[in-house]
């Protein structure tokens, strides 16, 4: 059975609400909203990328749409939605903002007639974790700044992140950041048009996202697109698990090399105390031992043995050790 509304973070839904000509008010409105720009910045017109116009990096299959926007202005708008938090994703859309500003050369522009470009990226995932004293907001906005004295320039590339985590669910929405965090998050359980989505254009992007008006040939392929993001979850869990099980590995042997290099020690210690000296074959011995309970028994034959060979004695019943 369908849900009411399909995810707007998974690929297909994505693209249908946003990136198509028919719904171009609605990223006009989203834009707006995220960028909270007045009447004289306002987005005003939209350019949708075709798909091989798109960049091809690695990991970025599961970006869900690129769009560029120009507005009163003439500045340049890159969206992304990205669904998984994956290695190098700042770079990437630090990438994508930069080929969007040098592009402009191909089409023969000199340099001062440069665009300045503004990079929007929405996160289903804190790229910026909270922490005490440096809380980074759920919208956030990102651009050069002179370093001692805080004054601002080299606005040409600029980047705007909305990290949906962050989102304060314990009250409803108000500005129309919230509500656009809002409907992301919640419109998949959704059963009806909450109030506070029943407004323009938070209404109509719901209604572009209504499962029943979705063909059959639409169903399947917004099933395997976020069929796609679950596999890429479970690998990326999987990888994490993985990375975990052989730090723990790593750090038991680690603790168990400190283990060893300590009763080495400790019974060069005790044998040097005694008057005893360990040959060249007992010292490769020694060092080549890897069992912690043999060297844990040599410990204790070399306070009483009568010489160095007889510390290191393997009387041991399964042989192992030396």
């Amino acid at each position: 059975m369908r849900p009411l509304f399909a995810d707007p973070k998974t690929d297909f839904a994505f693209k249908k609400i946003f990136g198509t000509e028919e719904h171009k008010p609605l990223l006009i409105a989203l834009l707006n909203g995220l960028l909270e720009l007045d009447d004289a910045h306002r987005v005003v017109e939209v350019h949708l990328l075709t798909p091989e116009q798109r960049p091809a990096v690695q990991g970025l299959k599961n970006s869900i749409v690129d769009v560029k926007c120009v507005d009163a202005r003439g500045t340049h708008y890159v969206v992304e939605m990205q669904v998984l938090n994956v290695e190098g994703f700042e770079k990437r859309v630090i990438y994508n903002v930069a080929k969007a500003y040098t592009s402009q050369l191909d089409a023969g522009r000199p340099y001062p007639e440069l665009d300045d470009v503004v990079g929007v990226t929405i996160c289903d995932f804190e790229l910026w974790p909270r922490v005490e004293g440096a809380h980074v907001p759920m919208l956030s906005r990102w651009r050069m700044q002179e370093q001692h004295m805080g004054a601002r320039g080299l606005g040409h590339l600029q980047f705007v992140f909305l990290e949906l985590p962050k989102y304060d669910a314990h009250r409803p929405p108000v500005t129309a950041v919230e509500k656009w965090a809002y409907f992301f998050r919640e419109a998949p359980s959704l059963q009806m048009v909450p109030e506070v989505l029943a407004e323009r254009p938070f209404r109509d992007a719901l209604e572009a996202a209504r499962a029943a008006g979705f063909t059959e040939e639409e169903w399947e392929t917004y099933l395997r697109a976020g069929m796609a993001i679950q596999d890429e979850r479970g690998a990326l869990s999987l990888a994490e698990k993985q990375g975990h099980q052989r730090g723990r590995l790593e750090g038991m042997e680690e603790g168990q090399e400190a283990g060893r290099r300590a009763l080495r020690t400790s019974i060069r210690k005790v044998l040097q105390k005694r008057g005893l000296s360990l040959e060249p074959q007992q010292e490769a011995l020694l060092e080549s031992c890897m069992d912690l309970g043999t060297l844990e028994r040599w410990l204790d034959q070399a306070l009483t043995a009568a010489s160095a060979p007889e510390a290191l004695r393997d009387n041991s019943t399964d042989g192992s050790g030396a």
